[in-house]
This record gives structure tokens, sequence and C-alpha cells, in this order.
């Protein structure tokens, strides 16, 4: 499941989270924390889960999945998500935390249905909060209805849909090398921030990060 010197995962959207798929998110968590290079973390994802697939899971469990989520969400390092065929689950909540989302024309993004209704974890947020709005994802949110690779792609859940998702990472990797390191993480906080944090209270925390660029360039400057 994890390459970690490569900085790779794979998760089978087929499969619920359990304890071995949340540790290996850490494990790939720990490798882009303790590294200190730029190359970003690669995720593959694919796969849907079948009727039952709830089964096992316990609040505690999902509690920890959405932490290793949003551990993941928030790495020093660009995270490129690479999507293959139906994508729900744990394969469309990883997706959905990725900087970078590559798709196959295959795709299809599918909110899991429980007992007649989605499946209520943050992907449910996500989906709104990187959207325009609940109403370009109602029936999604809702139904479970599946979004296409052209659909999502139309609302940006997806950033690229190609025939050769092995290029397009290459090029998304060379693309983004430079970019590393806690800047990054606090660029993409401010943006996660930026659709409920109201401006007076979003002001304090972009002039600290401006502050920090300030004194970083004025070191640089004087040395």
């Amino acid at each position: 499941m994890v390459r970690a010197a490569e900085k790779r995962l794979r998760i089978d959207g087929r499969r619920p989270p359990t304890a071995d798929t949340v540790a290996a998110i850490g494990t790939v968590c720990d490798g882009a924390e303790d590294s200190g290079g730029p190359g970003p973390v690669v995720i593959e994802v694919s796969g849907s889960p079948e009727s039952g697939w709830t089964g096992r899971l316990t609040v505690g469990l999902v509690n920890k999945w959405e932490r290793a989520l949003r551990r993941l969400e928030r790495l020093p390092v660009t995270t490129i998500a690479v999507a293959d065929g139906d994508c729900g689950g744990p394969a469309l909540d990883v997706l959905l935390t990725a900087d970078i989302r590559i798709a196959a024309p295959s795709v299809r993004l599918l909110p899991s249905v429980v007992d007649g209704a989605t499946w209520p974890g943050m992907t449910l947020h996500r989906l709104a909060q990187q959207t325009s709005g609940t109403a370009a994802v109602r029936r999604a949110a809702l139904y479970g209805t599946p979004l296409d690779a052209a659909r999502a792609r139309a609302l940006h859940l997806l950033d690229e849909v190609t025939d050769d998702p092995a290029a397009a990472v290459a090029k998304a990797a060379e693309r983004t090398a430079a970019f590393a390191g806690p800047e990054l993480a606090i660029r993409r906080q401010l943006l996660l921030d930026a659709r409920t944090v109201p401006f007076e209270e979003a002001l304090g925390a972009h002039l600290a990060a401006c502050d920090r660029v300030l004194r970083r360039s004025t070191g640089e400057a004087a040395t």
C-alpha cells in the first residue's frame, strides 16, 4: 500500500478505512514531514465500496481516519492524486484532500450511500467547500449521483483529465518542485479558511504570513 521512500500511497476505495490504512497515511506523512525534500506525495486512488462496507466501522475509527486526512491535507509538500475508474469511499475522501487532482477519462466520483442516504463524512464538507457551493453538488451530496470526469472537471474537483496520467504527474511534480516547506502549508491553510473566515478575522493571519516573508527577505538581503 505504501512506498514511503517514493512518497507514494495507494488507496483502494472498495475497502473501508482500517487501522492499517490510517497507519499507511501516517507513514507517508512522517516521510514527507521529515525528509525536507521538495518532492510531492503521489496518491493513486480508485475503487468504490460495495453495500455493507461500513459493517466494521466505529466512530472512533472514523475519527482517526478523518484526522489522518486532515494531516495529509496540511503537509508541507505538494500532494498529487491520480484517479482512475470509479472513486468512492476512502478513494474519494483522499482525492479531495490533494492539491492537484489528475484523472483518467474513465473516472467517476461516487459519494457513498449507506442505508438509503449518503455517508455523512467530511467529504460532504469538502465537496461544498471546494465548489461554488451546495447547489453545484446537491444531487451528488444528497443522492450519491455520480460525477463523471467532465462534470468533476467543470466543478474544479479535478484539475486535469488525460489519457496519460503518468506524464501529467511528472509535469505537475516538475512544476511544483520549488514549492515546499512551511510556507506552502501556510498558503494552503489560508485558502482553506477563505470560504469560512470573515475578512476581518482572516486579515491577521495574512499579515502574519506577509511579515514572515518580509523578515526572511530582509535577512537574505542583509547577508
